[in-house]
């Protein structure tokens, strides 16, 4: 169902269009012969006529979060710490695996976070707006918690060889 704006003056409510979704955007329908036919993408801005730009638009977005999102580069200077670490402490490569996905999901939901700060400025543009707010703070809680628990799994597993070798050391 498609929702249009209403334009009372004391309402900023959607209200229910009577057209379909299919219509307003125009979707094309695959002959009922061919269903492995392909869509066409009429509606995409950019389309990526290879994989190897696929590749190439993905690794823009990642050197574009690197450059702009300090947070960005924090945590990906932590995960290759951390990884480093376990490696010099040769823990076992299960462990090592653990910690660079707990630090790649980090890095993961910092790229979304980018993302969803960059849709809801295009959105509100330069107004403020409660749900923006809300859009943007849970996208930013989901980094902390993921940095969180990415915390507490590489403590829990580079402190106790860390320490032994430091005692090792002294003695």
């Amino acid at each position: 169902m498609v929702y249009n704006n209403t334009h009372s003056p004391n309402s900023q409510y959607l209200v229910p269009s009577s057209r379909s979704i299919v219509h307003d955007l125009s979707l094309p329908n695959p002959p009922e012969s061919d269903p492995n036919q392909r869509f066409k993408r009429d509606l995409a801005w950019c389309i990526a006529p290879t994989l190897l730009v696929s590749f190439k638009y993905a690794w823009a977005g990642v050197r574009y979060a690197f450059v702009t999102q300090r947070n960005f580069r924090i945590h990906t200077l932590i995960g290759i710490v951390a990884i480093s670490l376990a490696i010099l402490l040769e823990l076992p490569p299960v462990e090592i695996a653990v910690i660079g996905l707990t630090s790649g999901l980090v890095m993961t939901l910092e790229l979304l976070n980018t993302a969803v700060e960059a849709v809801v400025d295009l959105t509100v543009k330069q107004s403020y707006h409660k749900l923006a707010k809300v859009a943007k703070d849970c996208a930013a809680g989901a980094v902390l918690i993921s940095a969180i628990a990415a915390l507490l799994v590489a403590g829990s597993l580079l402190l106790p060889p860390l320490v032994t070798r430091i005692l090792l050391l002294i003695r």
